[in-house]
């Protein structure tokens, strides 16, 4: 029994036994993780408190390895968040994620302004334990990896001291994540209950402007009785009417169904099967003729019409970035493409429109030639399922250099770096935007990408607290750490307060989406859960997704801004 005990004694540094405990801290505090505490459960960010409960027992890591552990970690978390957020980034900045966009840095500057505050008002809390404090006010673990990656950076050839000022970061991040988690929700029924908000009337204002949603393609089914357009042709027709918009099929008067080209002459009584976007429905009643309804696939599929539609799954790489027009499916393969799925959104088929990794092809064509096309362009779930290693290594290469690259800027001592965290954030964010333009395969399967995000996160989560826990409890369970609690709450609560009530009372936001925009702020998926429980549909999950991406990339920054303005 030595053997065991030697192997499981505090103290010791051998590889089993810091495979053993990073094994321990981090199934267990997954575990604990999965416990709902009022309905609300912290998660993976359970495995920092396994960390300081093991530290604080005298279970340690060798120095370097810890450090490595724990910034590959980030750099696997970071990495896959930014390959998850990235095609929606730009893309937030459009028409409601303005606004939405703006609450959120309005958010994230008071939270930097009571922080300052905070620091300048009192005396015995250094502005790094403060970073810590908003870190976890806030509930953003890059942030707290930010700033601790480029205060080790700028400590000099001795960081001794830059590491006991870390470890201090992540104790008053650890004091006041609990309560950054529980002051999210609270705000959420304060402002319920100021503005004596009824779920369900929220609800059913949700449910009225998605049925009159303009994004989603619309199909439809047109009579054709309208004399001036009969003997146009379908490519006239597009010149005539300057929407976008595609005619899937057709139908002859005699019940011949036929897949039209631009040249197809469209006549009197022929009924179409028309995609395009919901406002643009007035035109063509007014263009073609009245709706009418129609079972197209029903009717489609049988012998008599020779015609169907199918979804194809682009999975080859030699199509990642390529034009829709380029394909030339309706001259070589007889086909038209109405629709495009792309990670659960459906996009109009466009000529413009890039293709990428795991599109969803919706096509209409006779069932040889669909196959043809099929086999050409993969349609192998299979395939999606192997992960795409080259361009993910490819993109933190990338992002190690151009996070070192110094950025000189007046007033600083030293010059600022994005650091192993802002670098492949902002790589990532680029690759995943115009990686398929230069036919880079970014797409990873949601399983992949969460897989590689948790393991990283919970490798940095589990350094952090095996380091910082030596002095956790003598720190922590004192009045400074008390204090601790209290300013990260006021950090949490008041930014959030002034959002929420700006967003109800003077912008008229949907209660449902103010959860989301809140959640999204503080990057708090515990939050996000209970305000989906809340509304039982994805409204808040769509806020919190327009502000996701802005917020992870000020959060992380800011933090390390902060920490090269006033420690440096």
């Amino acid at each position: 029994m030595d053997w065991l005990l030697e192997l499981l004694k505090p103290g010791a540094t051998s590889l089993p036994s810091t495979i053993l405990l990073y094994s321990f801290v981090i199934f267990a505090g997954i575990y604990l993780g999965k416990i709902r505490f009022f309905g609300v459960s912290l998660g993976v960010t359970f495995v920092l408190f396994v960390g300081l409960i093991m530290g604080h027992l005298g279970y340690t890591v060798e120095k370097d390895t810890l450090h490595f552990l724990r910034e590959f970690g980030l750099i696997l978390f970071i990495f896959s968040i930014g390959m998850q957020v990235g095609p929606g980034f730009f893309s937030s900045f459009k028409e409601g994620g303005v606004r939405l966009n703006g609450l959120a840095l309005l958010g994230i500057s008071l939270n930097v302004v009571i922080m300052l505050v905070i620091y300048f008002l009192q005396s015995g809390t250094s502005l790094q334990e403060m970073v810590g404090v908003m870190s976890g006010a806030v509930t953003n673990t890059p942030g707290l990896g930010a700033a601790q990656q480029t205060l080790l950076q700028i400590s000099g050839p001795d960081q001794s001291e830059a590491y006991s000022l870390s470890q201090q970061m992540s104790m008053g991040y650890a004091a006041a994540y609990p309560l950054g988690v529980i002051g999210i929700i609270i705000v959420m029924l304060v402002i319920k209950r100021v503005y004596r908000v009824n779920v369900a009337e929220e609800i059913r204002h949700i449910e009225e402007d998605n049925a009159k949603s303009q994004l989603a393609p619309h199909v439809l089914t047109f009579r054709i009785t309208n004399d001036l357009i009969s003997g146009l042709s379908i490519a006239k027709l597009h010149n005539l009417i300057s929407v976008n918009f595609i005619i899937s099929r057709v139908m002859k008067p005699d019940g011949e169904v036929v897949i039209p080209t631009s040249q197809t002459v469209l006549e009197l009584g022929e009924e179409v099967l028309l995609v395009c976007s919901a406002q643009d429905e007035e035109v063509f009643t007014r263009f073609l003729g009245p709706i009418i309804e129609k079972e197209w696939d029903r009717e489609s599929d049988s012998a008599t019409y020779h015609v169907v539609s199918r979804r194809i799954l682009v999975t080859k790489s030699e199509y990642n970035g390529k034009k829709l027009g380029e394909m030339r499916l309706r001259m070589g393969f007889k086909l038209n493409v109405t629709r495009v799925n792309r990670a659960g959104v459906d996009l109009l088929a466009s000529p413009n429109l890039r293709l990428r990794m795991g599109d969803r092809l919706t096509v209409v064509g006779k069932e040889e030639d669909i196959n043809r096309l099929a086999e050409r362009l993969g349609n192998s779930m299979k395939r999606l399922n192997e992960p795409n290693l080259i361009t993910m290594f490819i993109g933190i290469f990338l992002g190690i250099i151009v996070g070192s690259i110094p950025l000189k800027f007046p007033g600083m001592s030293v010059p600022m770096k994005l650091g192993l965290a802002g670098g492949p954030l902002v790589v990532a964010i680029l690759l995943s935007n115009w990686g398929p333009k230069y036919h880079l395969v970014t797409y990873t399967s949601s399983a992949a990408n969460l897989l590689l995000r948790e393991i990283g996160i919970c490798l940095f989560l589990a350094s952090v607290g095996i380091a910082a826990g030596a002095g956790f409890a003598d720190t922590v369970f004192t009045p400074t750490g008390g204090m601790w609690v209290l300013y990260g709450f006021l950090i949490t609560v008041i930014p959030l307060l002034v959002v929420g009530l700006l967003a109800r009372g003077k912008y008229k936001l949907n209660y449902l989406s103010i959860m989301g925009l809140l959640s999204g702020n503080y990057t708090d998926p515990p939050a996000l859960a209970y305000a989906n429980k809340i509304a039982g549909n994805d409204a808040p999950a769509v806020a919190y997704s327009t502000v996701y991406p802005l917020t992870m990339f000020m959060r992380v920054i800011v933090a390390q801004v902060l920490i090269l303005i006033f420690c440096a």
